[in-house]
């Protein structure tokens, strides 16, 4: 079970470090395609497309019509909240730079995990919020300061 979450925390910090990368591209591609919304736009239609192709080739899912019709319409925020993500990251990176804007984002979401986590929110199972996890978010938000810094 060890080696199970091992290889599940690499293949998370290996997905957290492509964010920048992605980032990066999306910064260059808004200044080619002319703002950080047509290159947000043109990630996820490039996304949807490799996802659409992935889905046809595997043939390994398929759609839960009757679920999808029945879900509250709150659970589709998840498209809006991406496409708002790309788009204001694409914006801001160039300015910030990709350390300082990652550090920020990192103690958004580490914040924003508390607290879901100590409500239990979303149906996650309630973590209380400890002093080890103010310790650990006050720490992070010292390195903001720091990277900002420096």
């Amino acid at each position: 079970m060890q080696s199970r979450l091992f290889i599940l925390m690499l293949i998370t910090a290996v997905t957290g470090a492509i964010l920048p990368i992605q980032a990066g591209i999306n910064a260059k591609l808004g200044k080619a395609s002319g703002g950080a919304v047509i290159a947000a736009f043109i990630s996820f239609l490039v996304g949807t497309v490799f996802l659409a192709v992935y889905l046809l080739l595997t043939r390994k899912h398929s759609f839960q019509w009757n679920g999808i019709q029945s879900a509250p319409l709150w659970l589709f925020a998840g498209g809006v909240i991406g496409a708002f993500y790309v788009a204001v990251i694409t914006f801001i990176i160039p300015t910030l730079g990709t350390a300082l804007t990652f550090a920020l984002i990192i103690a958004g979401q580490l914040l924003a995990a508390i607290v879901i986590d100590h409500y239990g929110w979303l149906g996650m199972s309630v973590q209380e919020i400890s002093a080890g996890r103010v310790i650990g978010a006050v720490l992070l938000i010292a390195g903001v300061i720091l990277i900002r810094k420096y």
